[in-house]
């Protein structure tokens, strides 16, 4: 029997072929290159029409969790469009022939996530090749450990914020003419808004950021109609630990200090994101809805 996100499994004994290894890319860096490939969910996500006729935009959706909401999305009947950066072309390419195999529209919006200029536009340029927009998922993000303040780059700083808040801020600001209600908006937090890794002091400082933008910006488009949600994911094998989202010697236990015992992979948050993008969720709104091996969080 072919395994689906419906199938009863045990899950702690999900993934266990899937061990990662001390490698490393220069950022961004490709799913393409990634040993082993992270579950994307190309061969167990199966959809049921919970988005039909919904009309997306996912930054980050060329590869990791991105990707596989993109891919869910798609097959729930969402026409999809991607934010990507150049670089990333390759899987961008490949994730978006998995969305036209769905049957839906792909649209590609390659641009960088840390000029405002693209930020501004890209909102935009997708209603026009969707021809409207329900749901935008602010995912795209910028992590690169670092072992002490002292050490941090300013310019690494500023980065982070810009990729990680600066761009959730102005898309989000410039999706909201564009939604009616009954869109939704679901940003990208982490594990590290809460239990913050010292060697991740600017990523997880934006990511507590996002919280709190997240919690903020849904009590102002609430009695629009717009929901707007997170999803904060625990370690999850994606090529942001290999460029640098890590220390390459801590890869091969990532993940193995959660309750589950080991780390997550793309295809299991995507039905986080299908759930909070779906009027399933109709009263869910400001929540943030952790995924992460069971790690308690406030």
């Amino acid at each position: 029997m072919t395994r689906d996100q419906y199938t009863f499994t045990d899950p702690t004994a999900l993934y266990a072929e899937i061990e990662p290894s001390t490698q490393h890319q220069d950022e961004p860096g490709l799913d393409a290159k990634l040993t082993p490939k992270p579950d994307l969910g190309e061969e167990t996500y199966r959809g049921s029409g919970r988005l039909a006729g919904r009309k997306a935009l996912i930054t980050g959706g060329d590869s990791g969790i991105g990707a596989a909401t993109a891919i869910a999305f798609a097959r729930e009947g969402a026409d999809v469009a991607i934010a990507y950066l150049p670089a990333e072309q390759e899987d961008a390419d490949r994730i978006a022939g998995l969305i036209l195999e769905a049957g839906v529209a792909a649209v590609q919006l390659p641009g960088d996530l840390a000029d405002p200029d693209y930020c501004r536009g890209l909102i935009d340029r997708a209603v026009d090749q969707l021809g409207g927009l329900d749901i935008l998922v602010n995912n795209g993000g910028k992590q690169i450990f670092n072992e002490d303040i002292t050490t941090l780059p300013d310019d690494q700083w500023q980065d982070t914020f810009d990729v990680n808040v600066r761009a959730t801020f102005l898309l989000t600001k410039a999706a909201v003419p564009h939604l009616r209600p009954g869109s939704t908006i679901i940003n990208t937090t982490s594990s590290q808004a809460y239990s913050p890794s010292p060697t991740l002091l600017d990523y997880a400082a934006t990511k507590w950021a996002i919280n709190g933008f997240t919690k903020a910006v849904a009590q102002q488009l609430a009695p629009k109609g717009i929901r707007v949600n997170a999803v904060a994911p625990g370690p999850v094998w994606t090529v942001l630990q290999v460029t640098d989202g890590q220390p390459p010697e801590k890869l091969a236990e990532f993940g193995e200090d959660t309750p589950l015992g080991r780390m997550g992979q793309p295809a299991e948050m995507a039905p986080a994101y299908v759930f909070l993008a779906s009027a399933e969720s109709s009263y869910v709104v400001g929540e943030t809805l952790s995924a992460n091996g069971g790690k308690p969080t406030p």
